[in-house]
């Protein structure tokens, strides 16, 4: 496995291997703080690609929380050492100056229309800007055939697919299935932050969203939103930002299932002082 962390360094290399031989590039951009699920975007990069490069950056422009951005977790030795078994080919880990060395200032220019005004980006704003910030800046950099995200993080596949729309990136975008625990709380870094306790409520907002898809058909959405919202409420530590049923192509809120309109269950919440969010899609 190669680790570089200049850019000069990392084109140079890819360019002097697309040289030699046709590869196709997979690429997973990470924070770091690697868990299986970020490992399985590796795997489905490998049985797809050629090359399989990863990066390793948390991005400051996409935190509108500065004590978030202080706050979340960094290891990036085990994170390396969790990617050579993976069997990562390269891996890219820059600093602030490499991926913006004329400043954090200049955020990509993308109508997000509905999507820049609903769910994450109401609770979070800028956080998308940031989040097209650094994926461009890395694509420009990679240059990758696939790109491969994680369900998890549902809006932000929909912002990143609108980016690649706008600025016709020569780029598939691969979003890859949620990666969940035994429990069924879905794999993410933040989940290092949570103590005992609020990791036994955190599955709460997986099992509220299950609840949902399971009796979509028998109940309506409102009923079944505001039941559970109730049962989420009654944990001291869970604070729901939201709860929503929505088209899963438009982020529009519905009224009523209906079986041949895809539907996504979305949630936010914070459990205790840690921010998590999840996803369950009912029909696609």
């Amino acid at each position: 496995m190669k680790v570089f962390q200049t850019v000069v360094e990392i084109q140079k290399y890819l360019l002097e291997i697309n040289r030699l031989e046709t590869n196709s590039v997979g690429f997973v951009p990470t924070m770091g703080a690697l868990h299986a699920g970020h490992l399985s975007l590796v795997k489905a990069a490998k049985e797809k690609s050629k090359l399989t490069v990863s990066s390793v950056f948390v991005n400051p422009t996409q935190f509108n929380d500065i004590k978030d951005f202080e706050r979340y977790p960094i290891q990036v030795d085990t994170d390396l050492e969790m990617l050579l078994q993976a069997g990562c080919d390269v891996v890219f880990v820059p600093s602030v100056d490499d991926i913006y060395p004329a400043g954090v200032q200049g955020k990509t220019d993308v109508d997000l229309g509905f999507l820049g005004r609903t769910l994450e980006a109401v609770q979070r704003p800028g956080h998308f800007e940031g989040v097209m910030q650094v994926v461009k800046r890395l694509l420009d950099i990679v240059q990758p055939d696939f790109l491969f995200l994680g369900q998890k993080d549902y809006q932000q596949c929909m912002v990143i697919a609108r980016m690649i729309e706008h600025f016709h990136l020569p780029v598939t975008l691969e979003i890859c299935p949620t990666l969940r625990e035994p429990d069924g709380l879905a794999m993410s870094s933040r989940n290092q932050r949570l103590n005992p306790v609020e990791r036994l409520s955190a599955v709460k907002l997986s099992k509220a969203l299950f609840y949902i898809k399971e009796h979509i058909q028998q109940q309506t959405i409102n009923d079944l939103v505001t039941t559970q919202l109730q049962v989420l409420s009654a944990d001291e530590l869970i604070k729901v930002e939201y709860l929503a049923v929505v088209d899963g192509k438009t982020l529009q809120s519905l009224s009523e299932y209906k079986n041949d309109i895809p539907t996504t269950v979305l949630i936010a919440a914070m459990v205790g002082q840690v921010r998590l969010i999840d996803n369950v899609i009912v029909t696609d």
